[in-house]
């Protein structure tokens, strides 16, 4: 069986387990670990996970592929993660859980956009100072890293009562 095929195979039977969790199943790679094998499997939802969310699909996927043949008799190393920060936005719901966040895409007239992702709905994206542009259009984004800097801070630490010397 193709690695294609494989993968295919995985995500047809994660899929529901994924899903009645709560969750969206955003990927599954397989890759050789020695005698082993490393299965990943990413997933995700609005408002993010936690880690007891990551324990029980861990669980959950661990028990389902036990009982399958999915994997043939060799041993696995199951590993059950959220996307990082590189992930791409490729799905209306990537874009939507980066609302807020500064993005930068591709357009498929080979343009780039750069902005603050104000809005993402059933249609398309509202990227601040770029406008609005419909699915279709997007060939690819991705969240862009942002540090804060250290004056952008709240002042609650300046709220701190002078004279206090115990």
């Amino acid at each position: 069986m193709g690695e294609s095929a494989r993968r295919d195979r995985l995500v047809a039977l994660l899929a529901p387990v994924v899903e009645a969790e709560g969750l969206d199943l955003e990927d599954v790679t397989v890759t050789p670990a020695g005698k082993r094998r490393l299965v990943r499997v990413v997933v995700d939802r609005d408002g993010g996970i936690s880690l007891d969310d990551v324990s029980e699909v861990s669980r959950s996927v661990s028990e389902r592929l036990d009982a399958s043949d999915a994997l043939g008799n060799s041993p696995y190393v199951l590993e059950v993660s959220s996307p990082g920060v590189d992930r791409p936005l490729t799905e209306p719901r990537h874009w939507r859980r980066a609302r807020g966040r500064l993005v930068k895409a591709a357009l498929t007239d080979g343009t780039e956009i750069e902005g603050r992702l104000a809005e993402a709905d059933g249609e398309g994206v509202e990227i601040e100072a770029a406008g609005r542009f419909a699915y279709a259009n997007l060939a690819k984004g991705k969240v862009q890293v942002e540090f804060k800097r250290l004056d952008d801070e709240d002042d609650d630490e300046d709220d701190v009562a002078d004279g206090d010397e115990g």
